[in-house]
């Protein structure tokens, strides 16, 4: 099953609630995602591909990718797709694949991510939560930041979870170094990168107007994203728990969809299931949590990702 139909013209944001019914004309878009070898990234890569657009595969796994790619060669006939390799737990990798990225980049995707595993560290040491899902994405987004500034109608968009709600920044021990909760950690990144999307826009607001940063949520959905982190039986067990309440890849990757293409986006966007508890249902702008409004955490979550990361936007 693949995501349908893209989104082409919705009025205005708050009234998105309809199904999509025809696609958007993508030809020629230069689109990347990381983390697209399988789950909501590989149902992202395969609709974007399918209207044209074409796709960077950016994935740690070059196999694995190798073989998503050529599922959406078969299933869509866009043969001018690409793999990249980028291994978000290592910022040498996010370095190099930046460095290798000299086309302008028309819409990037930050969708991978982990969920609860046992305590991990990055190869830079990071606790690999907040390493993966936002301060690799961090960076990614400031090295091509360039390159997104010669896009075609350029846009970042950021995965973030309804986890984000229960979530908090300890500054006092961001990097779980004086103690480790898994769920904690996971919302804990979550809402970081709503800080991220935030403070990335009012950023972007004067040094690159043309640049827009959205976010967007999938709801609840069984994915391979549920079957990592060393404690399977257990994480298998929620991935049941998810698919029977929540949706399909291929239905929770339409807020991404939506975020990535329809008109009438505006930067600081938040788009996720219009279903309740934003378990599921169709795209529709939704509301963060409150604490995401707070300018003076996003700021100083900002530099202490640039300290962390060495990346500084300018």
């Amino acid at each position: 099953m693949n995501c349908g139909a893209l989104p082409t013209n919705f009025g205005e944001a708050s009234t998105v609630t309809e199904r999509w019914e025809t696609d958007p004309e993508l030809p020629g878009r230069r689109v990347i995602v990381t983390g697209a070898n399988s789950g909501i990234g590989l149902q992202t890569a395969l609709a974007l591909a399918g209207s044209g657009a074409i796709v960077t595969l950016a994935c740690r796994n070059p196999q694995r990718a190798e073989s998503a790619l050529r599922l959406i060669e078969d299933q869509t006939g866009n043969r001018s797709c690409r793999t990249a390799e980028l291994d978000l737990s290592s910022l040498s990798s996010v370095r190099n694949f930046a460095d290798r990225t000299t086309e302008p980049v028309d819409l990037l995707i930050n969708n991978a991510g982990v969920m609860a595993p046992p305590l991990t560290r990055t190869r830079d040491g990071f606790e690999l939560q907040f390493g993966v899902n936002h301060l690799a994405h961090f960076a990614l987004t400031g090295l091509l930041i360039e390159q997104l500034r010669a896009g075609v109608s350029p846009r970042v968009v950021t995965l973030s979870s309804v986890a984000h709600k229960r979530g908090k920044i300890r500054f006092d021990d961001l990097n779980s170094e004086r103690s480790y909760r898994r769920w904690r950690a996971y919302s804990q990144s979550k809402l970081a990168n709503l800080y991220f999307t935030m403070e990335l826009q009012r950023r972007l607001r004067s040094a690159a107007p043309d640049v827009i940063s959205v976010a967007a949520h999938p709801g609840v959905s069984g994915t391979n994203l549920t079957k990592r982190g060393g404690h399977p039986g257990a994480l298998d067990l929620l991935g049941g728990v998810f698919a029977a309440i929540g949706q399909p890849a291929a239905a929770a990757c339409r807020p991404t969809l939506y975020a990535a293409t329809a008109a009438g986006v505006q930067g600081g966007d938040y788009y996720g299931p219009n279903g309740p508890g934003e378990l599921r249902g169709e795209p529709t702008l939704v509301a963060p949590a409150p604490a995401v409004l707070d300018e003076s955490v996003a700021e100083r979550l900002w530099q202490r990702s640039e300290e962390l990361t060495g990346v500084r936007y300018g």
